[in-house]
């Protein structure tokens, strides 16, 4: 017998990017630009998590997503803070992940009936969320620790340990009870 293989198709080589002329140069001004754009996100996501929350079926997981809809607005606030720390103005600068991860949850609510089928994927495409954004947090926190930012640091950090947080209890939720009320 013989094998087929499959072939990849050709792709055109990969062109230099042309950087912006805003484009960061330095440390602090990557730390910046990231801090603009979480800022947009937690911004995005405080509306979203309501969207979230009013299609759960699961008391348990309603609580969960309304927690962590506080947390996100209290997330702002302290972003706010970290920009003062830093002498800068807060500003949001679109966040496409943020966006993506946003639209994604949408067509999950679309493509599922309500019960623990949705719930089920509401935990999932939250946890993306809470993966992206302890990815985004652990990152600004080690900009900010080399740059010597303490108060940026802490703030961040305390942000990336509620973001855990929030992950852990969406596993908790999905492992001991959705997911098995899903099958």
């Amino acid at each position: 017998m013989s094998k087929a293989k499959s072939q990849a198709p050709k792709k055109a080589p990969a062109k230099k990017t042309t950087p912006k002329k805003d484009a960061a140069t330095q440390l602090d001004e990557l730390l910046e630009h990231g801090l603009k754009d979480i800022y947009w996100a937690e911004k995005a996501l405080t509306k979203a998590l309501v969207k979230l929350s009013k299609n759960a079926s699961a008391p348990e997981l309603k609580e969960a997503i309304d927690a962590h809809q506080k947390e996100t607005e209290g997330h702002v606030a302290i972003l706010e803070k970290v920009f003062q720390s830093l002498g800068k103005k807060a500003q949001a600068k679109k966040c496409d992940a943020m966006q993506g991860l946003i639209e994604e949850a949408n067509g999950i609510l679309e493509e599922t009936t309500v019960g623990p089928v949705r719930d089920a994927a509401i935990i999932g495409a939250a946890q993306k969320v809470e993966h992206y954004e302890i990815a985004t947090y652990g990152t600004l926190a080690t900009y900010a620790k080399a740059l010597d930012e303490k108060d940026a640091l802490n703030s961040l950090l305390e942000i990336l340990e509620q973001e855990k947080t929030c992950d852990n209890t969406l596993t908790d939720l999905a492992k001991n009870g959705i997911n098995i009320e899903a099958i």
